[in-house]
């Protein structure tokens, strides 16, 4: 495992898996990044340069994907489109990037016999009801319900059905949602504390009720990079930190945690088939593989990533503009 291949790796969740993987490890690792709107190049600087190769090109690019995976031990494949709202107003680039470009992977791990390990989403399993007491499970059925998370679940088969056809050695993990760090201000939280940052108003979509299951992505990695190394081949990892909270709190917690009154922000119109509650239940993760959450104190996490964006705004101020007069088009 000493030469990684990492897809996606200049966007968020990709990122801070390179930077911890090049704080913890010896590996070398080949970033594969498309630099999108949603990857920065910029969030890979401090990296060695002896410890990171940087590619730009497309997943769906079989010729290119197949020359990086003949040279890796292993493939950790965060590369997606995956922005909801951004999944409703256009599908199309979500299934070339997570159905296609995931099958472009199989492929070519399958041709090599690489390891290789799929990063997806709890959104594949729907949502729960905002009163029931159960969470998602890695035996949970699917029933997705955006663009976004049904071209996830499509890729999470697709992985599944190459373990079982073709004998790839692969694992798949499913997070809750990530907050840290690197995080493109069109996100929930990021785009909260940049609006605060900028003297403007926090929006919130609806009444605010709705929950989601919040981890950092540092212990996102260190999850990642545990399965990869003792991960049971074919098996998927749940991987959630009990970090669920409404909407409504985060943003409230964000501004106190800012100085600023809990009730400064706005209610917006709701996203369309806005999913309830998201809730993981990370038991097998944390009982087969011994992985626990740094940071399970979830305001001590807001409060480093507040102070992450309040001292980096060079890095997110010049993606700010557009990404508000996307929203304010649309009343959001």
């Amino acid at each position: 495992m000493s030469r990684l291949l990492v897809t996606g790796g200049a966007g968020f969740i990709g990122s801070n898996f390179v930077h911890h993987v090049v704080r913890r490890t010896d590996h070398h690792v080949t970033v594969l990044d498309a630099l999108t709107y949603a990857g920065n190049r910029a969030s890979l600087e401090g990296v060695p340069e002896d410890r990171m190769t940087f590619v730009r090109g497309d997943i769906s690019d079989a010729r290119l994907v197949d020359e990086l995976v003949s040279l890796a031990d292993s493939v950790v494949h965060f590369a997606a489109e995956s922005h909801n709202d951004n999944s409703l107003a256009e599908p199309r680039p979500f299934l070339d990037t997570n159905v296609v470009g995931t099958f472009t992977l199989l492929e070519a791990v399958r041709r090599h016999d690489r390891r290789f390990h799929h990063i997806s989403t709890d959104e594949v399993y729907g949502d729960l009801e905002l009163d029931d007491p159960e969470r998602f499970t890695e035996t949970t059925p699917y029933n997705p319900s955006s663009p976004y998370s049904s071209t996830k679940a499509a890729s999470d088969l697709l992985v599944r059905a190459w373990v079982r056809s073709f004998g790839v050695r692969a694992t798949l993990s499913n997070c809750s949602n990530n907050y840290g760090p690197f995080q493109h201000v069109e996100k929930f939280i990021p785009r909260q504390i940049t609006n605060v940052l900028e003297g403007t108003r926090p929006k919130l979509y609806g009444a605010g009720a709705n929950v989601r299951d919040w981890i950092h992505a540092d212990d996102h990695s260190a999850a990642v990079l545990l399965i990869l190394e003792r991960g049971e081949i074919g098996e998927t990892y749940l991987v959630g930190a009990d970090g669920e909270r409404s909407n409504k709190e985060v943003v409230e917690l964000i501004l106190e945690l800012m100085g600023e009154d809990p009730q400064a922000y706005d209610h917006v119109v709701d996203r369309a088939g806005h999913d309830l509650r998201y809730a993981i239940d990370s038991t097998k993760l944390r009982r087969e593989l011994g992985w626990e959450p740094v940071y399970s104190d979830f305001p001590a996490g807001l409060t480093a990533t507040i102070r992450w964006y309040r001292e980096n705004a060079q890095w997110w101020r010049p993606a700010k503009r557009a990404t508000e007069e996307f929203y304010q088009a649309r009343g959001q």
